[in-house]
């Protein structure tokens, strides 16, 4: 059962539970691809409350986020098994259907066209209602070697040369599966 919540009477929870990971789930041309993310934010802007994910440019997801501008924020509660946000980020939608690989049970979007994950039972329906790529130049030098060292390969989980493309979704639906 769902039941519908305000997504900002739980924006403790989801930050509480961010560091640890959440999934970020996109959808196109027929493939759903749940992604492990430890950087985000919910808040308010333009009036609206959003989600703001950032998705480095040489991920799967960002093509996926690019021809379907929508996505979920699936967010673990007690109980959430955590091999499955383990194996979501360390491994590539391009290589494998992670769905099926993990037996997740996809739960039938309110107001979009992404599921959400029934395994991780907070869920944020968003629409992306802007996009912005990073200006390296603009990150303090410090942050730069850390995150985006430019010596490295593409493939590193924390720290590569691709850069982060930002992209705030409207959050216009949220519930938590019972």
């Amino acid at each position: 059962m769902k039941e519908a919540i305000s997504p900002m009477d739980y924006a403790g929870e989801i930050l509480k539970a961010l560091p640890g990971g959440i999934l970020l789930t996109a959808k196109a041309d027929g493939q759903v691809n749940p992604m492990t993310i430890g950087w985000g934010t919910i808040g308010i802007e333009w009036g609206k409350p959003i989600f703001t994910v950032f998705v480095r440019e040489g991920r799967h997801t960002r093509l996926l986020l690019d021809k379907n501008p929508e996505f979920t924020i699936n967010v673990p509660m007690e109980g959430t098994d955590k091999k499955i946000l383990g194996f979501c980020g360390s491994q590539s939608g391009r290589d494998m259907d992670k769905i099926a690989a993990l037996g997740l049970h996809l739960e039938e979007p309110e107001a979009i066209s992404v599921p959400g994950i029934r395994e991780l039972p907070l869920t944020l329906e968003c629409k992306v209602i802007y996009r912005q790529a990073q200006d390296l130049s603009a990150i303090p030098q410090a942050l730069q070697e850390r995150y985006y060292p430019q010596n490295v390969s593409g493939n590193a989980a924390d720290a590569n040369a691709d850069i982060h493309i930002a992209y705030y979704g409207e959050i216009v639906s949220a519930y938590i599966l019972r």
